[in-house]
């Protein structure tokens, strides 16, 4: 198992850092001072201009003072199971905005890469998904959820199209599934292919106060993801459309058990896309935490399971990133994990 742990970073290193793999448990703070104007004397037409203006500010104001309301601390951790090899890779950004200075909408991102047939699919992924997303028009002054998600459709595109080429032009033929999460704002989006889940912890009250005989609210398990798998009839009817078949044994063309993937060129022809499932919903009170993982970690823990573990070790003052350690050890060493398992865990810390 490898912890990736977190030290001070001067804004050089966390420049470096957003290009990489950090984890930072610090939130990052991206507000902008309000800038003061002095006073004119405004026509008729400049003070309509102006009054739009102030309107967008205030937006902006609002949005701002909203994001004051809670922190985010999130951490991973890995374990290569009996695998000879880890193909997982992950991502780990408080600060994503890439810009410089950020933009007014707080921007956090965290992803998890399940690689199969080799490690350099989800590799690829791990260092262009993000900044297509990005480059395709995330927005980072005032949240737009449609564009957003046609930012994040149009992202996981790109990465796929890029990562053909490369793996065309290399002579390698790796796959890999994702599930990925974008904070803006106080709206969460989650985009998935494959099998790899997030599943979100949520009180049933809002202030999460209700009583129970241990002393911890117990948190509902709400599964934030759809699996593609090749044996599902939707995904099956898809995969016959394009020319592809389903075996008796559930997969693809009798090899492949996922329907949606990054890479895997060879399956693209018969059916297999990088087109994700794409969601979205506000932070409230209710929200407390999310976790990513991989089919390792999922294919040992319910999530009702894993979320009932993480509540408890944070109720008993552990760090997310001693949680991370624990859930991953658990899943491999005391529930006999075969596969790479790597989980990350968002806790959202409310004011």
């Amino acid at each position: 198992m490898s912890d990736r742990s977190t030290n001070p970073v001067t804004e050089t290193e966390t420049s470096n850092l957003k290009r990489q793999n950090p984890i930072i448990i610090e939130e990052s703070n991206s507000e902008s001072k309000k800038q003061k104007t002095e006073a004119e004397v405004l026509t008729s037409e400049e003070s309509k201009r102006n009054d739009s203006g102030t309107e967008e500010k205030k937006q902006k104001q609002q949005q701002i003072a909203a994001e004051k309301e809670f922190k985010i601390e999130a951490n991973a951790a890995e374990d290569k199971g009996s695998r000879h090899s880890m193909e997982d890779a992950w991502v780990v950004l408080l600060d994503a905005s890439l810009d410089s200075p950020p933009g007014k909408l707080r921007c956090a991102h965290f992803a998890i890469y399940d690689g199969h047939g080799g490690r350099l699919a989800a590799e690829y992924a791990q260092k262009n998904l993000h900044k297509n997303v990005v480059s395709s028009g995330l927005p980072r002054e005032l949240l737009d959820v449609k564009a957003a998600k046609k930012a994040i459709l149009d992202g996981f595109r790109k990465t796929d199209e890029s990562l053909l080429q490369e793996s065309t032009s290399g002579g390698w033929q790796d796959g890999a599934t994702a599930v990925c999460v974008w904070v803006l704002g106080q709206k969460v989006f989650i985009a998935n292919i494959g099998d790899a889940k997030a599943v979100l912890a949520r009180s049933s009250i809002i202030d999460g106060s209700q009583n129970h005989p241990d002393g911890v609210s117990p948190l509902k398990a709400i599964v934030l993801t759809r699996e593609h798998k090749a044996i599902y009839p939707q995904e099956r009817a898809r995969i016959q459309k394009a020319g592809g078949s389903v075996s008796s044994n559930g997969r693809l063309q009798g090899r492949l058990e996922v329907s949606r993937a990054f890479g895997d060129r060879h399956f693209k022809k018969v059916g297999v896309v990088a087109t994700p499932d794409i969601h979205s919903f506000d932070l409230t009170d209710r929200e407390h935490f999310i976790i990513l993982g991989c089919d390792g970690l999922w294919g040992v823990f319910g999530p009702s399971d894993a979320v009932e573990f993480i509540q408890k070790l944070l109720k008993e003052g552990l760090t997310v990133a001693a949680v991370s350690r624990r859930l991953v050890r658990e899943a491999v060493i005391e529930r006999r994990c075969k596969d790479n398992c790597t989980a990350i865990i968002i806790v959202f810390k409310h004011s």
